[in-house]
């Protein structure tokens, strides 16, 4: 979410406090450049190289008179959210104009809302309301709380562009008229005067389009800085597609005369074009049958303006039909061998495209806009490969001048419209048959499950396995006894958060399986033992572990697995009496780890987010070979009305292992499974826990293994990570490839850490590097 940041100096500045009151007192409309109001406030405040005028100080007090209140933030200790204008708010029981003389032309309007704790006003949940800015509706049926939860982000900001054709602008905040509890607030008013064409936004100077930014995005870069720019497209990348590469500019002589708008005050950041994405890679042949995808969440019965930026920075790419790709937009084909080269005129020239995309009215609410690159090689191009610099995205208002969603419109006229008199018995006689239909569905459902108490059959029907598969089977309790002795100690092979887990044997002895079984005692794990159900059933990979089935019977939840004859990767490290595995037996373990992740993050339809990657949950066969194990815990990154690969859930994983960027955003992404798998290869290398019980009171640096390792790869340390029986026999190649990607998965910031596919490569390169050593010492060797 984008958070208020440095306006451009030139901007003009506001007229003065003393003048602006008279204005208002004889109600002269004088137009001004630019209004910076924090709500609620009085008196002004400079803060972030802006200077907020508070609304108090901006209208005379009778402005206001009874119909406005002002709340004050209770606390703000996180220090997350900026003093203004998020420190006040002013509170609106009833719809409130806020009145602005200022010159026509092409408008911004950023409006700011903090949906938190404010002294003496309710629930800040109730509040509900619309927006209007003269003849254009911006929100209908708006509720910030929901906003904000959905953005993750403490407070929300919303951007629009209109032409003002009055020398007024007119705001108005009004309370939802179908829940009488509601209100309206707003903590700031942002509204400058624009100098670009208004074709840029397209708002045409004829025409009464408004347009809401919807999407502004700096590939590669962070744009928090840049006024009108959102964070980075890492976070809408297609769950489930190829992350590609980030590249940056050789050379900063970039030509700007294909964009010259770009480098003004109000357009593209001046950093835009100096990095970009693309597939990357140096199998160019793979990269035929990959697309770099994005998806961002929007309204449907809405026309689009999909800007898109692009610069060739790499300096091999120089000529034309080097690099050529397709561009797809929902499915759509806009760009059939688009080259930046032929079409800018040469590398190093910033350009810009735009695609207009109408996305049909659907009662089915909000969707998605997907965004495909894909290389072009039917015009055999030197270069297997796309590019991208920066993406806007636009929605354009209605032919009614709406920019909100036409779902909610609908509800709305439904619920508040007059009922036909025609129709009120209608309604009477169909409220009688569904009352009657319900009273018989509570008797039914009453009976039903009094009967289920005395029929073990049909209590499986009601199982908590939404779907049957062809893949598990379900077993009867009995059986499960039998195969581990009643689940006998004897037979314990260890346990987790889930339960114990037992050896088995199945089919009168022949088939030796592993048996976890829920806790008894523990009224939680209903949730981990569905999903490990459901997800396991689909997954079919050499690196997963295999469900056999489940049993789920008399109170009994358990899980039923291949048998893996050498237990965890963690047994093999520490804390054991297992003789210490060699360097390359380890290097092929994290491999196959590697791979099994790699899968659950590209190979199935929709991205699997493990969230408890560690050396207990890395499972070993008889032959060695790697399975990632227990997805209880594990959730979809796609999920339904987001376009991110992301969740934000509670907090949940392992101590130890957990991405530090999850205490910062509560947010896990497919990148905290890489940060979990970097203290996973360390544990490999240095054979010692993801945290020390018992540190050094001289270096407390040695509690956590991420810290350590980092210390001491900062301080060229890292001979005192080696774990002594490995002390020379690691070849320093393999040493320094297999620690660098470890400590590139440590990044701090989500968006520093490798992709799966990265880390798996180098891991495949570590092996190569070691295999080659040792094959050359024993050609050296036989010559002597």
């Amino acid at each position: 979410m984008k958070k208020i940041t440095n306006s451009n100096p030139s901007w003009p500045s506001l007229v003065s406090l003393l003048h602006l009151s008279f204005f208002f007192n004889s109600w002269t409309c004088l137009a001004i450049d630019q209004v910076i109001l924090d709500c609620g406030f009085v008196g002004n405040s400079s803060f972030n190289g802006k200077t907020w005028v508070g609304d108090a100080t901006f209208f005379p007090a009778y402005a206001f008179h009874a119909r406005t209140t002002i709340g004050r933030v209770v606390s703000n200790e996180t220090g997350e959210v900026p003093v203004n204008p998020y420190s006040t708010a002013r509170f609106f029981p009833s719809s409130f104009t806020y009145s602005f003389p200022m010159s026509p032309g092409l408008k911004f309007i950023r409006l700011h809302f903090y949906p938190t704790s404010y002294s003496g006003i309710r629930k800040i949940s109730e509040a509900e309301f619309s927006v209007t800015a003269g003849d254009y509706t911006l929100l209908n049926n708006f509720k910030p709380s929901v906003m904000a939860t959905t953005l993750k982000s403490p407070f929300v900001t919303k951007d629009y562009f209109f032409n003002l054709k009055k020398p007024i602008v007119n705001i108005t905040f009004a309370p939802s008229l179908e829940d009488s509890d509601s209100f309206a607030f707003v903590n700031g008013i942002e509204i400058y005067s624009m100098p670009l064409k208004l074709s840029d936004y397209g708002v045409n100077g004829t025409s009464s389009n408004a347009t809401e930014i919807l999407y502004r995005i700096n590939v590669g870069v962070n744009s928090q800085n840049e006024p009108f720019w959102n964070g980075l497209d890492d976070q809408y990348l297609q769950a489930g597609s190829i992350n590609g590469t980030l590249i940056e500019a050789y050379d900063d002589h970039i030509d700007y005369n294909k964009s010259p708008w770009t480098l003004s005050q109000y357009g593209a950041p001046w950093d835009l074009y100096s990095k970009a994405r693309t597939i990357g890679g140096s199998d160019e042949a793979a990269n035929v049958g990959y697309n770099l995808t994005w998806t961002f969440s929007i309204d449907l019965g809405f026309s689009y303006i999909v800007r898109l930026h692009f610069c060739e920075i790499q300096l091999f790419v120089t000529e034309v039909n080097q690099r050529v790709f397709k561009v797809y937009i929902n499915n759509k084909t806009v760009e059939s061998s688009l080259d930046i080269v032929a079409m800018a005129g040469g590398p190093l020239v910033a350009m810009h495209k735009d695609y207009t995309i109408t996305v049909p009215e659907s009662k089915e609410g909000g969707t998605e806009l997907w965004l495909a690159l894909q290389p072009n090689v039917d015009s055999n191009p030197k270069l297997a490969d796309v590019i991208l610099n920066g993406i806007e995205i636009m929605k354009l208002s209605d032919t009614r001048n709406n920019l909100a969603a036409h779902v909610l419109q609908v509800e709305n006229e439904d619920r508040t419209g007059s009922i036909p008199t025609s129709n009120i018995f209608l309604g009477m006689v169909i409220g009688l048959v569904v009352g009657i239909s319900a009273v018989s569905l509570i008797v039914y459902m009453l009976s039903h499950r009094f009967l289920l108490r005395y029929d073990v059959n049909v209590r499986k029907a009601s199982s908590l396995i939404s779907k049957s598969s062809e893949y598990y089977r379900q077993f009867p309790l009995g059986e499960i006894k039998a195969a581990t002795n009643n689940f006998s100690e004897a037979r314990l092979l260890g346990y987790g958060g889930f339960g114990k887990v037992y050896e088995g044997l199945l089919d009168d002895g022949i088939t030796k399986v592993a048996v976890k079984r829920k806790n008894p005692e523990s009224n939680q794990g209903l949730q981990e033992f569905k999903t490990e159900v459901e997800l396991l059933s689909t997954f079919r990979h050499m690196n997963i572990v295999s469900l056999l089935g489940y049993c789920e019977e008399e109170s009994e939840l358990i899980l039923v697995y291949d048998y893996m004859a050498n237990g965890t990767l963690r047994d093999h490290l520490y804390q054991t009496q297992n003789p210490p595995l060699s360097w390359t037996r380890r290097l092929k373990i994290c491999i196959g780890a590697a791979r099994g992740l790699h899968y659950l993050h590209t190979g199935t339809e929709h991205s699997i987010i493990h969230r408890d990657i560690k050396s207990t949950n890395i499972l070993l066969d008889q032959e060695w070979v790697a399975k990632v194990s227990d997805f209880g815990l594990s959730k979809v990154g796609k999920i339904s009305g987001s376009n991110r690969s992301q969740i934000s859930p509670g907090p949940k994983g392992t101590f130890g292992y957990l991405d530090p960027e999850y205490g910062r955003n509560r947010t896990l992404t497919r990148k905290s499974d890489i940060y979990s798998f970097g203290v996973v290869l360390f544990e490999v290398l240095c054979a010692r826990p993801a945290v020390n019980p018992e540190p050094n009171e001289d270096d407390q640096t040695k509690v956590s293994l991420a810290r350590w390792a980092l210390h001491c790869y900062g301080s060229e340390k890292i001979d005192v990570l080696i774990e002594p029986y490995l002390r020379g026999k690691i070849k320093s190649e393999c040493l320094v490839t297999f620690v660098e990607i470890a400590v590139r998965c440590l990044a701090s910031r989500q968006m520093d850490r490798p992709s799966i596919s990265d880390v798996l490569g180098k891991l495949e390169q570590a092996l190569v590097l070691q295999e080659n050593a040792v094959d050359d010492l024993n050609v050296q060797i036989k010559d002597t």
